[in-house]
């Protein structure tokens, strides 16, 4: 294990999901997941279904190189995204965040397969995992504490309140079990 040699854009397959590095190309097919209001309701920018806030988040994922577009296994469309992000070599961690799924994807099987996927590539390199979440994001709270993440601290990011939570690699073994 070593985390300087984080590879922050695989491909990962599951029996649900596949993920792999989003590319420009993805932008209309990401849009179309992205456009329902209903997906940003209760996250700090609510506004992200309009085009013009959306391509700058679009934009920001394409550059920090760790983005991916989810794809449903089944019918191969693009449902969403998540990306790795502030990797700390030092404390031997990295964020997973900006994750959202099309409304039709959630209940918890596809977002859970999700992230256990790029918790089991990020544990190959890393000693913790951590998640920022909008701190009135009662959604995606509910969903990474089913998958065993601890509350860890609160913070303003970008002027917005969010929580964070962390999953520490002695935990792969039971994070295997939710599969």
């Amino acid at each position: 294990m070593n985390a300087s040699q984080f590879v922050l854009n695989p491909t990962l397959v599951g029996k649900l999901v596949s993920i792999r590095p989003l590319c420009t190309d993805d932008f209309d097919n990401l849009y179309e997941c992205a456009s329902d209001p209903k997906i940003w309701e209760q996250h700090p920018q609510k506004n992200r279904y309009e085009k013009p806030i959306f391509q700058k988040f679009f934009d920001d994922a394409i550059n920090s190189k760790g983005a991916f577009a989810i794809i449903d296994i089944q019918s191969s469309e693009i449902i969403g995204s998540s990306r790795y992000y502030n990797l700390d070599v030092i404390k031997e961690q990295i964020t997973i965040g900006y994750t959202f799924l099309s409304r039709k994807y959630w209940g918890g099987i596809y977002n859970r397969e999700l992230k256990l996927l790029m918790l089991e590539h990020a544990f190959s390199f890393v000693e913790s995992v951590q998640f920022e979440i909008g701190s009135y994001n009662k959604r995606s709270r509910r969903a990474i504490e089913k998958i065993g993440a601890s509350l860890n601290d609160e913070l303003a990011l970008d002027g917005k309140d969010h929580v964070i939570y962390i999953i520490k690699r002695s935990q792969l073994k039971e994070l295997a079990s939710l599969k």
